[in-house]
C-alpha cells in the first residue's frame, strides 16, 4: 500500500513537469515564430484587443537594430555655409562726453561687416550612383555644401553638385559628382503606411551623427502647417519620433527598412522636439525627385484661381448639401479658369474625375495634373452641377499672385516721397525726395541711410522728384553693383554707398 501511494506521488510530479515544459516549449516556440502585431475581434460591434506581442526578432532582438545597420551608411551629414553683410555696430561713449562725441558721429555712416551663417542638417543618399535627397531649407542660399559621410568621408565643392530645388514641397537633389557604388536606401511606398506603424528617424540632430529616434506614425495627410518660409504643398507624415534643429532632410524609416519620408519640421513651444513631427511622404519625395533630375525644375498643372475652405457657415449660406469641393474666391484673368468660364462663386466638386475634401487636396490633384492636358471640371452655380472642360497651362514658377517688377526703392529697402516747399526751404534744397522708412537688415540700412535723410543724388545726377529717383535708381542699378548717394542730413552733405 505504502509502494503504491509513493508511485502516485513521482507519476504525479512528472506529469506536472512535462505539462509545465510543454508550456514553456510551446510558448517559446510560439514566441519565436510570430512576428510583432495585435490581435483583435469583434464583440456586440466594438473591436477589443485580445494581445500585444513585442516586436522582436525570433533571436530575441530588436528589428530597429537590422534596420539602422541597414540604413545608416546612406544617411550623410550636410553642411552649408553663406556670408552676409550686416551693418556694423554703433560708437558708443559714456561722460562726461557722451552728448558730444555721439552729436559728432551720429551722421558717420556704420561700416557694413561680415558674418558667416551655417547650415546644419541630414540627407539620405538613394542611389547607388550617388543621388542624395534632402530639404530645399537646409542648402537654399547657402554655398559651400559638404556631404559627410557615416564612416567620415567627405564630399565638397566640384564634387557636389545641386541637381535641383523646389521650394514650394521643400525638397532639393544633391549629387556626389565622383565614381562610386554608394550606399543607398529605398523609397518606399508612403501610401501604404498605416497610423500606428512603427518608424525611426536617422539623422544628425545638433550635429550628433547618426542618431536614431524611435516612434510611430501619429498621423497622416497634414496639410496647413504653420511654417515660416515652408512648403506651400503639404501632405505630411506625423511622427512622435524624436526630430530636432539638424534632422531636417534626413529619412523617416519603417520596420522594413524603406524611406517612407523625408523629416521637415517639428511643431514646438521650445525650440525642441515635444513629439509633433512632420515628414514628406516619399511618394510626394518620388515624383518630385524625377523631375528635378530629368528636367531640372518641377512642372505643375495651373487652373488659375483662388480655392476657398467651405466652412460650415459658408455651406448653409450657399445652400450646399455637404462641406466637400472647393469655393472659387477668385477667377485670375487669362488662365485656363477663365476661359473655361468659371467665375467667382462657383464650387468646383470634382476635377478630372476625382473628388476631393478641402482645398489642400485639390492643389494637390491639379498641381499633379500634366499641363496641357484637357481635364472635366463639374462645378455648382445656382444650386445647379453643371460640367466644363479646361486645358491646364504650367505652374509658374515665381507665384501665386501675378507677379510685380520690384522697384528699386523697394529691392534697396526705402520709401520716399516728395519734398514739400517748406522742406526746401527749411533744408536749403532746390529738389530731393525725403526717406519716409529704411527695412530692417535692407542694403541702405546696411549702408547708412536712415529715415528722415533728403535725397538730392544719384550717381552724378541730381534727383528731382520720386519719378526721376526711380528712373535715375534703376539706370545705376542696370550698371553699377554699388550706387553712389548724396544725402542732406541736418543741414550737412553726406555721400553714401550702397552694395545691391
Amino acid at each position: 500500500m505504502e509502494k503504491k501511494r509513493t508511485w502516485l506521488i513521482i507519476a504525479s510530479i512528472a506529469i506536472i513537469l512535462a505539462f509545465s515544459f510543454g508550456i514553456f516549449l510551446g510558448g517559446n516556440l510560439s514566441h519565436r515564430q510570430r512576428i510583432s502585431k495585435l490581435e483583435s475581434k469583434e464583440e456586440s460591434g466594438t473591436l477589443v484587443a485580445q494581445r500585444v506581442i513585442l516586436p522582436v526578432t525570433p533571436e530575441g532582438e530588436s528589428p530597429f537594430v537590422r534596420v539602422v545597420e541597414a540604413v545608416s551608411p546612406a544617411v550623410v551629414n550636410i553642411s552649408a555655409k553663406k556670408v552676409i553683410k550686416i551693418r556694423g555696430p554703433e560708437f558708443e561713449f559714456f561722460w562726461p562726453f557722451e552728448d558730444f562725441f555721439k552729436d559728432f558721429f551720429r551722421d558717420f555712416p556704420r561700416l557694413p561687416q561680415k558674418q558667416t551663417l551655417q547650415s546644419l542638417g541630414s540627407g539620405v543618399i538613394i542611389s547607388p550612383d550617388g543621388y542624395v535627397v534632402t530639404n530645399n531649407h537646409v542648402i537654399s542660399g547657402y554655398d559651400d555644401i559638404v556631404i559627410k559621410m557615416s564612416d567620415g568621408t567627405e564630399y565638397k565643392g566640384k564634387d557636389v553638385k545641386i541637381v535641383g530645388k523646389d521650394p514650394k514641397t521643400d525638397v532639393a537633389i544633391l549629387k556626389i559628382e565622383k565614381k562610386g557604388n554608394f550606399p543607398y536606401a529605398v523609397l518606399g511606398n508612403s501610401d501604404s503606411v498605416r497610423v500606428g506603424e512603427w518608424v525611426m528617424a536617422i539623422g544628425n540632430p545638433f550635429g550628433l551623427e547618426g542618431t536614431v529616434t524611435v516612434g510611430v506614425i501619429s498621423a497622416k495627410g497634414r496639410h496647413g502647417v504653420d511654417i515660416p518660409g515652408g512648403p506651400t504643398f503639404q501632405n505630411f507624415l506625423q511622427t512622435d519620433a524624436a526630430i530636432n534643429p539638424g534632422n531636417s532632410g534626413g529619412p523617416l524609416v519603417n520596420l522594413k527598412g524603406e524611406v517612407i519620408g523625408i523629416n521637415t519640421a517639428i511643431k514646438t513651444t521650445a525650440g525642441g522636439n515635444i513629439g509633433i513631427g512632420f515628414a514628406i511622404p516619399s511618394n510626394m519625395v518620388k515624383d518630385v525627385k524625377e523631375q528635378l533630375i530629368t528636367k531640372g525644375k518641377v512642372v505643375r498643372g495651373y487652373l488659375g484661381i483662388r480655392p476657398q475652405e467651405i466652412t460650415e457657415e459658408l455651406r448653409e449660406a450657399l445652400d450646399l448639401e455637404t462641406k466637400e469641393g472647393v469655393l472659387c474666391a477668385e477667377v485670375l484673368e487669362n488662365t485656363p479658369a477663365e476661359k473655361a468660364g468659371l467665375k467667382e462663386g462657383d464650387v468646383i466638386i470634382e476635377f478630372d474625375g476625382k473628388r476631393f475634401k478641402d482645398v489642400e487636396e485639390f492643389r494637390e490633384i491639379v498641381a499633379q495634373t500634366p499641363p496641357g492636358k484637357k481635364v472635366a471640371i463639374k462645378y455648382i452655380r445656382n444650386k445647379k452641377v453643371e460640367t466644363t472642360y479646361a486645358v491646364l497651362a504650367e505652374f509658374p514658377e515665381e507665384i501665386s499672385e501675378a507677379p510685380k517688377e520690384e522697384k528699386g526703392e523697394e529691392k534697396i529697402g526705402i520709401r520716399v516721397r516728395n519734398l514739400t516747399g517748406e522742406e526746401k526751404r527749411e533744408n536749403k534744397v532746390r529738389a530731393g525726395v525725403y526717406v519716409l522708412s529704411v527695412r530692417e537688415g535692407s542694403p541702405a540700412e546696411i549702408g547708412g541711410i536712415q529715415e528722415g535723410d533728403i535725397i538730392v543724388g544719384i550717381g552724378s545726377s541730381d534727383v528731382e522728384d520720386v519719378s526721376s529717383f526711380s528712373s535715375l535708381l534703376k539706370e545705376e542699378m542696370k550698371k553699377k553693383k554699388r550706387i553712389l548717394f548724396r544725402v542732406k542730413r541736418e543741414g550737412r552733405t553726406l555721400f553714401i554707398t550702397i552694395e545691391i
